[in-house]
């Protein structure tokens, strides 16, 4: 029985909402504590870091319980709805910090807001992708739902990526900020509100309308054995480390480009010129989800389109290493490199997912079992570590560069020129950060993922015949 019409837009809109809020967090905790409300950039990527390896033991523990999960509303939608309310919750607290909160303080709310909220949208995020294998049958329906998925995370990304900063000084202006932090402090306090509730809108619409199709039994495992059955699907830690390097590459961007905008591309205009470039690279992100993707998967399996997203994103950092020995003061000519970038990691979202999910029926075939939720959050744990080491390297970027608002220069003079007292070296280093080192990653992503992934189209349908082959006997 092929899926409804309801069911597609339900489960779309609850990627929309998950999203939404992973890239409100991933983008812009870093900025609001450090930049606005002054923690340190070594403190703030110690942080992140360290909720990252916390969730080295809560996400596969979280697998498990997944797993263990037996109600009348299925194993994946109890925690799917327990998940988003309490990460709803939580995002508003993160970016509702005190702001007359002493150092330390700050410091002490930030581990553990943010540490609350690694363990929330784990809860969330595993339910919700281990549904894909458990009510779909395989083959191009589970592709085409992954497809609709990932689109429909990243036009949730994209959504943050264009209206945060477009809204922030509104909202903050609206609902009384004083002074420019004080304004963008108040704006994303309830920019972060409006984003949960849309957040639990979206899921909630999902648990009504999706229902596990398929009740494939999965063996419960312990934290041990289950570290052991990833360490026997070599297919899924080849995709899982694949898309760690690839993370890490588009994060470090993603936290610095911010930074670029207000320190180096400076003077009064630079959230606009920030807005512009994000209203591009977002746009461009969903076409390559909903156009692009779909036009070259008619002509190139999966593995080549990664391939060839693979160089279009090599290619887009290169020519923004160029770039960065000119002035680069107008932002349209950073629109070039971004067209490479953000086309690349749109399709590159989806086809990593798509991979990852064949994994299992590789896995099932190869071990026995079908360890959909064992899996996906490994995903989970290895998406959020890109997130936390990117972090971590923009952290040690800002804090060599001493990029840190209300340091150098008069917030008087900061409303003239926001670059105001940042050195040419600082620039630079500011520069090379953002593109020398996502190209070295991109390169052992191609490099590591060429020696060892083996799940060609091909390859698939020669397993999808054979469970079915088992299924029948």
């Amino acid at each position: 029985m092929k899926l409804s019409g309801k069911a597609k837009l339900s489960y779309a809109l609850g990627a929309v909402g998950k999203d939404m809020v992973y890239m409100l967090s991933a983008s812009y905790v870093l900025y609001y504590f450090q930049d606005l409300l002054g923690v340190s950039a070594m403190a703030m990527g110690v942080i992140l870091l360290v909720a990252r390896v916390f969730d080295a033991f809560n996400d596969p523990l979280m697998g498990v319980i997944v797993a263990k999960t037996k109600t009348r509303w299925g194993k994946f939608r109890p925690w799917l709805l327990i998940g988003t309310l309490t990460n709803a919750v939580v995002l508003f607290l993160m970016f509702a910090a005190p702001p007359t909160m002493d150092a330390k303080g700050l410091v002490a709310y930030a581990a553990v807001a943010y540490i609350l909220w690694g363990v929330t949208y784990t809860m969330m995020d595993i339910p919700y992708w281990s549904m894909i294998p458990a009510f779909t049958e395989g083959g191009k329906e589970r592709e085409n739902l992954t497809t609709l998925a990932r689109t429909s995370a990243g036009v949730g990304s994209a959504i943050i990526t264009i209206v945060t900063m477009l809204l922030v000084p509104r909202l903050g202006e609206m609902f009384g900020g004083q002074g420019a932090k004080g304004i963008e402090i108040v704006g994303f306090k309830y920019f972060a509100l409006i984003v949960a509730i849309l957040f639990i809108l979206f899921t909630v619409l999902t648990c009504i309308n999706v229902k596990e199709k398929s009740t494939a039994e999965m063996k419960t495992v312990s934290v041990k054995q289950m570290f052991k059955a990833l360490l026997q699907n070599d297919q899924a830690m080849t995709v899982t480390i694949t898309i760690v390097l690839i993370n890490c590459a588009i994060y470090i961007t993603s936290n610095l480009v911010i930074y670029f905008f207000k320190y180096d591309f400076g003077t009064t205009g630079w959230n606009d010129a920030y807005v512009l470039f994000n209203m591009f690279g977002g746009a461009i992100q969903v076409l390559s989800m909903m156009l692009f993707y779909p036009l070259l998967r008619k002509k190139f399996s999966s593995l080549q389109i990664f391939y060839i997203c693979l160089g279009m994103a090599i290619a887009g950092y290169a020519v923004l290493l160029g770039l960065a020995f000119t002035n680069m003061s107008v932002v349209y000519l950073l629109f070039v490199p971004a067209f490479f970038i953000f086309a690349a990691n749109g399709m590159l979202t989806v086809i990593t997912t798509v991979f990852l999910a064949n994994t299992v029926d590789y896995g099932q075939l190869k071990n026995g079992r079908r360890d959909e939720s064992v899996i996906f959050s490994m995903q989970t744990f290895v998406v959020k570590l890109a997130s936390g080491v990117a972090a971590l390297v923009a952290s040690i970027c800002l804090s060599i560069n001493k990029l840190q608002a209300g340091t150098e220069v008069s917030e008087a003079d900061k409303l003239v020129d926001w670059s105001l007292g940042v050195s040419a070296a600082s620039k630079a280093g500011l520069r090379m950060t953002m593109t020398i080192i996502p190209i070295i990653g991109l390169f052992i992503a191609l490099f590591w993922f060429r020696k060892r992934f083996i799940l060609t189209d091909q390859k698939m349908s020669e397993i999808n015949t054979q469970l079915e082959n088992k299924t029948e006997e």
